[in-house]
C-alpha cells in the first residue's frame, strides 16, 4: 500500500464515520415524520456500498508501480476525493432529513462510484499504454546505446595517443548518432558490428594502422546508417 493511498484511506474512514454519525446522531423524527423506513435502509446500504465501492476503485487507481503510471494517474487522485466529499454531503443530507427522498443518495453515490472506476479504467489503460512504448522505444534504441557504450570502453583501452585519437572520432560518431533503430537497418547496423569488432581486435593488437583503417570504416558506415535513419523518418 503506497502512502498517497494511506492517506486517502484515512481521509475515507474519516468521511465514512463523518456519514454514519451524521445518519443516526440526527433527529429520527422531523415534525412528525420518521425517516427509518424501509426507503431509508434500502438506500443506506447502497450508500455503504457506493463508500465501499469507492475505496475499492481508488486502491486499484493508486495503485502504480512506476513513475510514469503514477504521472497518468494524478488526475484519479482529484477525482477520488472530490467523488469523496459529494459522496459525503448528498449521503448525510437525503438520509439525515426525513422530508427528503432518501433514494436520491444512494443514486448520486452510485453515480460518484461509476465515474471513479470509469478513470481507474482510464487511468489504468494510458499507464499500460505509455509503458509499452516506453519499452517500444528501448528496444529501438538499444543498438546504438550499447555500442557507445563498447566505444567509450575502446577509448580508455586504448594505450597510445594514436590509437586513442581514432578511438574518439568512433566515440563521437556514435554518441551523436540517431538512436532510433528498426528492422530496415539490421543490415546496416549488422555490418557496424562486423567492422566495430574488428576495430575493438585492432585496438587490443596496437596495431595503429589497422586501428586507423577500422575506425574510418566505422565512422563511414555510421554516418551511411544515419542517412538511412533520415529516409525512413
Amino acid at each position: 500500500m503506497n502512502k498517497k493511498f494511506k492517506i486517502y484511506a484515512i481521509c475515507w474512514a474519516i468521511l465514512f464515520v463523518l456519514f454514519n454519525l451524521i445518519c443516526f446522531i440526527t433527529p429520527s423524527e422531523i415534525g412528525g415524520l420518521s425517516k427509518y423506513d424501509a426507503t431509508f435502509w434500502t438506500a443506506y446500504a447502497l450508500v455503504d456500498v457506493a463508500f465501499i465501492g469507492q475505496l475499492i476503485a481508488s486502491f486499484f487507481g493508486f495503485k502504480a508501480d512506476t513513475l510514469k503510471k503514477q504521472f497518468y494517474r494524478v488526475s484519479l487522485v482529484s477525482v477520488s476525493y472530490t467523488g469523496l466529499i459529494v459522496m459525503l454531503i448528498a449521503g448525510a443530507i437525503c438520509m439525515a432529513v426525513p422530508n427528503l427522498p432518501s433514494w436520491i443518495a444512494a443514486v448520486v453515490n452510485l453515480i460518484v462510484l461509476a465515474i471513479t472506476a470509469i478513470a481507474v479504467v482510464a487511468a489504468k489503460a494510458a499507464g499500460d499504454a505509455v509503458e509499452k512504448i516506453d519499452e517500444k522505444i528501448k528496444v529501438q534504441t538499444f543498438f546504438i546505446k550499447s555500442l557507445t557504450v563498447d566505444a567509450n570502453d575502446l577509448v580508455a583501452k586504448a594505450k597510445s595517443d594514436e590509437i586513442k585519437k581514432e578511438c574518439e572520432k568512433v566515440y563521437e560518431a556514435v554518441r551523436y548518432s540517431d538512436p532510433m533503430s528498426n528492422d530496415a537497418l539490421a543490415s546496416a547496423e549488422a555490418q557496424i558490428t562486423v567492422k566495430f569488432n574488428e576495430l575493438a581486435d585492432a585496438v587490443n593488437a596496437e596495431d595503429a594502422e589497422k586501428v586507423k583503417a577500422a575506425a574510418s570504416e566505422v565512422v563511414i558506415l555510421i554516418n551511411n546508417r544515419n542517412q538511412k535513419c533520415k529516409l525512413l523518418k
